[in-house]
């Protein structure tokens, strides 16, 4: 028999454009801790690592001399933690499918190729976004940044999924929209499909890719070839 395609696909700014929520959410946890808020284009960069990260980031950013005054963690604990709230029941305000994507999933299901999501937003949420922008069911496996006690770019987030899913990685496809992307396939030593213009301040050229797509439309002809 011979061996099912897998696509495993990166979520924010991959399949979903979540920036605009994500930077409402942002933007609540800064007013609220005293920090400057930020714009769409600067939450986009910040996006990759999962929101521990970009709390970190943030605070090392914009306010480095006061971090050697307070206890980074503690405060950055509780930044997370109203993020993480404030996003949830806020998670599907202004979010929107990257073009061409539901028909590109579809299009995957009617050939029989298995879909798997890896992203480093928590599980709870992926799967909460995925459900509320109904295209939760075309996947077999959604894995978030705790999933597991690793996740991208470690080469085990995305392998982990591919041997739930009962997969070979010979027949697996990651595609994803920025640098985190780009090095967990390179770590997992699959082929790799660049959307441009993601959640990345890093442009194309700096990353290693296979394909480099605009957006969902006419994929299948660059899949095809995986078949």
């Amino acid at each position: 028999m011979t061996q099912k395609l897998i696509i495993l696909f990166d979520l924010d700014g991959t399949l979903i454009d979540t920036a605009p929520d994500l930077v409402l959410a942002h933007n609540h946890v800064m007013k609220k801790f005293g920090y400057k808020t930020k714009t769409v284009d600067e939450i986009k960069s910040l996006v990759g690592m999962g929101a521990n990260s970009m709390m970190s980031r943030i605070l090392w950013n914009t306010a480095k001399e006061e971090l050697k005054k307070i206890n980074e963690k503690k405060i950055k604990d509780k930044m997370v933690t109203e993020f993480v709230n404030y996003y949830g029941n806020n998670i599907l305000v202004e979010s929107k499918l990257i073009n061409g994507v539901r028909e590109f999933l579809t299009w995957c299901q009617i050939n029989k190729i298995s879909m798997g999501v890896c992203t480093n937003k928590q599980e709870h949420l992926a799967i909460d976004l995925l459900k509320k922008i109904k295209i939760y069911n075309f996947f077999e496996y959604v894995a978030g940044c705790n999933t597991f006690d690793y996740n991208k770019p470690d080469a085990r987030h995305l392998t982990s999924v591919v041997e739930i899913m009962g997969g070979d990685l010979k027949k697996t496809i990651m595609i994803g929209d920025s640098e985190v992307d780009s090095k967990s396939a390179q770590n997992a030593s699959l082929p790799f499909v660049l959307l441009e213009n993601g959640y990345t301040s890093v442009k194309s050229a700096e990353m290693k890719y296979d394909h480099l797509i605009k957006d969902f439309k006419d994929l299948d002809k660059i899949i095809k070839n995986y078949l």
